[in-house]
């Protein structure tokens, strides 16, 4: 931890996210720091929101964060790479999972992860839980999927927590931890735009801030949320860059007819959270069936090894490269060669924002959707606060910039705003 007369630990922050997870302390100094753990790339203060599971004699074992990764990039015998839990929260349709035999319910996954979250030796230096600090976990302000049960979600959340050993958590909106981060150094009364871009959803809300006796107060104004953020962008590269690699929209023979390859394969494909569950006997028979009667055979090889050999990481960090990219460049290269599997593809910025236009028109619906329900026009927001990886995107923050002007439009740190402002949030609870 950070010096000696920081005081103790009154409030932790906790930003569970559907790619990437952080946990920041808030100690009675006013000193906020974040958690780090140990990575094969050296130490981060992000820990990827993913589990690893293999069996070890009849007993399952597992791995969690930058354990998980290494393992997926090590290849390290049959196991089953898990990523995008959160997605889930608020499915009915999704309540468990099978993992060599053994039942495992959304919220044991994510209990699981959750303990190995907090499994780190500078929470424990902190006092650790024992110290009774207050809690707050983020929450999107409208949950992923189509048609999102909030009341099931945060029950889910709720109970992971519970069974992961952390009781009387408290819920917070995400972007009203950004919110609190950004507005720790105002000297004056401001109203503040927060948009908090995660990998399953992108989050606004509004508030005034104003300083009353040393101390700050926040009026939320208004919130509101959209089910369309990183992974979407993910999606759009897949759809159109990859998934035509891989067999998409190609043909097989069946009985003398002519029919179109099943489209839950790619579409399954795409969602990263997604790609573990078709590593199963019966989906990868199918697949294997198919192959034999394929008009491009080779296309689904390659899915087919792709699938079986876990490769879903370097995929999607292959994906992540191309996007880093092109936040950078006006054209970028897509590599990935992996176990004879070989993709490459030029690919321009003007390509890949014409793939997410209808994206940006819902997340710019959304922000819309919070201004107004605050009472407000685009004048009467003083500033804009943007985090999380996708405001690095041009076009998103293209879209702030036109309505705002770049005058009114911060950029956070990417992934830790959300977190240190929920623990800014947990200390003053604890008080209060």
């Amino acid at each position: 931890m950070s010096g000696a007369n920081i005081g103790p630990l009154v409030g932790i922050g906790v930003d569970f996210g559907t790619t990437n997870s952080v946990v920041a302390l808030a100690f009675e100094s006013g000193h906020v720091e974040s958690l780090t753990w140990p990575s094969a790339f050296g130490a981060t203060d992000t820990f990827r929101t993913a589990l690893m599971f293999w069996r070890e004699g009849r007993k399952i074992a597992h791995a969690a964060g930058p354990s998980a990764i290494a393992r997926a990039i090590a290849q390290e015998g049959e196991q089953r790479f898990i990523q995008s839990i959160k997605t889930y929260l608020a499915s009915r349709l999704f309540s468990e999972t099978r993992l060599y035999g053994e039942r495992f319910t959304i919220e044991r996954l994510i209990a699981v992860f959750l303990t190995a979250l907090f499994d780190n030796d500078g929470l424990r230096g902190a006092g650790g839980f024992s110290a009774r600090p207050a809690v707050i976990s983020g929450r999107p302000v409208v949950f992923a999927g189509e048609t999102p049960d909030e009341a099931l979600a945060v029950s889910r959340l709720r109970t992971a927590y519970d069974l992961a050993g952390v009781t009387g958590v408290e819920l917070a909106f995400e972007p009203l931890g950004a919110a609190y981060w950004y507005a720790r150094k105002l000297d004056r009364e401001e109203t503040v735009l927060v948009a908090d871009f995660g990998g399953g959803t992108s989050d606004f809300s509004v508030l005034r801030f104003a300083r009353q006796n040393d101390g700050l107060t926040a009026k939320p104004l208004a919130h509101s949320g959209v089910g369309v953020a990183g992974d979407t962008f993910d999606y759009r590269i897949i759809d159109h860059v990859v998934a035509p690699k891989l067999g998409k929209d190609t043909f097989y023979r069946s009985f003398e007819k002519r029919l179109p390859i099943p489209a839950y394969f790619h579409a399954a494909f795409a969602q990263w959270h997604q790609l573990s569950w078709l590593k199963t006997t019966q989906t990868l028979g199918e697949l294997r069936k198919l192959i034999q009667s394929a008009e491009e055979p080779r296309r689904l090889e390659d899915l087919l090894i792709l699938i079986e050999h876990d490769l879903g990481f370097e995929l999607y960090r292959a994906v992540g490269d191309l996007k880093a990219k092109l936040s950078a460049h006006d054209e970028a290269r897509f590599l990935f060669a992996r176990e004879g599997i070989e993709i490459e593809a030029d690919v321009s910025r003007k390509d890949f924002e014409g793939w997410i236009a209808e994206d940006l028109e819902k997340i710019s619906a959304a922000m819309d959707e919070a201004i107004a329900a605050a009472g407000l026009t685009a004048a009467g927001i003083d500033a804009v606060f943007l985090t999380g990886g996708t405001s690095f995107v041009p076009a998103v923050r293209a879209l702030f910039t036109r309505r705002f002007g770049g005058k009114r439009v911060h950029i956070g740190d990417a992934f830790q705003s959300v977190a240190s402002g929920l623990a800014l949030i947990a200390a003053d609870r604890a008080g209060g």
